[in-house]
């Protein structure tokens, strides 16, 4: 005779195995929270602490016994403690979100009273026993310290570019200093003689004394202007004059090299508003450009070298350009590539990091080589500010 399980039997079956597998999902669940490499806090619409993985008692040096069951505003600096609760009784009021699905970085407590810059992301899930809030978080301090290695690394390379600039024009520089000096001693000599024969005639000794308080300027100028290059700046963006910049790295690239000869013509666009940007790294990339453009002009009958800035309403562009013979086919793969320079002298770091700033500041940099009778032309973009600006005034 065939038996039949009865009803009972078949639902104690059916609650043990619904035993088991709950405590199957529940014990994959606790492994998936302890390997996460990230933070996982859950908590009740209250803000009680329900879960404390592995990864978040490493982040904040709380053992799950210490914070389960406490509001997880232990684990915020007070500034984010005090909002806190306001966030939740508003969502419980209105529904409006302003964290959950949005993932932005905030900052964390450890258990020591330190700081900790974190990555916040938030979600919610409707459970038996109500609303819960499922933050996920991520501990930025590796990124940051890399972030602020690779800013200081840039820092550095622009320093060492612009050193081997000045270490180029040194010969120059001490030329450039003497005339100056040369006239001022002349002119304070003039002075002593003028002096010891008793002058009578005001005007010839105030005339003496203005000129050569006029060279002594010119010197003090020319060495300010070196000071400023090599200074390694503090990486702080402002609203700056492009065009201002540029006068400034024309006259130090003539500095470096015999620049007699060479025609420099210059177009500005009337409408460009201020930038904002690091002004020494900017100039940097200017005479970088512009020390190549010398060089390419060298040699040629009639060398001349173009500057044109332009905006479109939303980008400033600078455009150096030059009558050389342009820029051969197999440079022009590695020509913003570091330590690929074909000059006899250089390390090949000037258009690369020249490129780097550009990209660091949103811009680009980019190149058209010639050739067939046309010289390269390289073109700076950078992200314009607002023109309203102007009334700021100029860096």
């Amino acid at each position: 005779m065939k038996v039949t399980p009865n009803i009972a039997t078949f639902n104690l079956r059916h609650k043990v195995h619904s035993v088991k597998d709950n405590s199957v999902s529940e014990a994959r669940l606790a492994s998936m929270l302890d390997t996460a490499v990230d933070g996982i806090v859950v908590i009740d619409e209250r803000g009680t602490i329900l879960s404390f993985n592995k990864a978040s008692e490493k982040l904040f040096g709380y053992p799950p016994e210490q914070v389960i069951g406490r509001n997880v505003k232990c684990i915020m600096p007070s500034r984010y403690a005090k909002e806190h609760d306001d966030y939740l009784s508003h969502y419980r009021d209105t529904g409006e979100r302003r964290i959950i699905g949005i993932g932005r970085e905030v900052e964390g407590m450890h258990r020591d009273g330190a700081i900790i810059p974190v990555e916040l992301s938030v979600g919610e899930a409707q459970t038996p026993d109500g609303r819960q809030f499922i933050g996920i978080i991520r501990d930025l301090r590796s990124r940051r310290a890399t972030e602020e290695r690779m800013r200081d690394l840039q820092s550095q390379l622009v320093h060492m570019a612009r050193v081997s600039a000045i270490d180029e024009m040194g010969a120059a520089l001490a030329h450039e200093l003497n005339q100056p000096l040369t006239a001022l001693m002349l002119y304070l000599e003039a002075v002593q003689r003028g002096l010891s024969k008793e002058w009578t005639v005001d005007d010839l000794r105030s005339q003496a004394l203005d000129n050569a308080l006029r060279e002594a300027q010119r010197a003090a100028g020319i060495v300010q202007r070196m000071r400023g290059f090599l200074d390694r700046g503090d990486q702080r963006r402002r609203m700056v004059d492009l065009e201002r910049l540029l006068d400034e790295a024309v006259e130090l690239t003539k500095m470096g090299r015999r620049s007699d000869g060479v025609t420099i013509t210059r177009t500005d666009d009337p409408q460009m508003p201020l930038i904002r940007a690091d002004p020494i790294q900017v100039q940097q990339v200017f005479v970088n450009l512009l020390r190549n453009a010398f060089d390419a002009v060298e040699g040629q009958p009639r060398p001349e070298i173009n500057i044109d800035t332009r905006y479109d309403g939303w980008r400033a562009k600078v455009v150096v350009g030059d009558n050389g013979r342009g820029i051969a086919p197999n440079a022009l793969q590695d020509l913003f590539k570091a330590f690929s320079s074909s000059k006899r002298k250089g390390m090949g770091l000037g258009l690369a990091i020249s490129r780097s700033i550009a990209q660091s500041h949103g811009g680009d940099l980019t190149v058209d080589p010639g050739g067939h009778g046309r010289g390269a032309r390289f073109e700076l973009t950078l992200p314009a500010g607002d023109p309203a600006v102007q009334s700021s005034g100029h860096d």
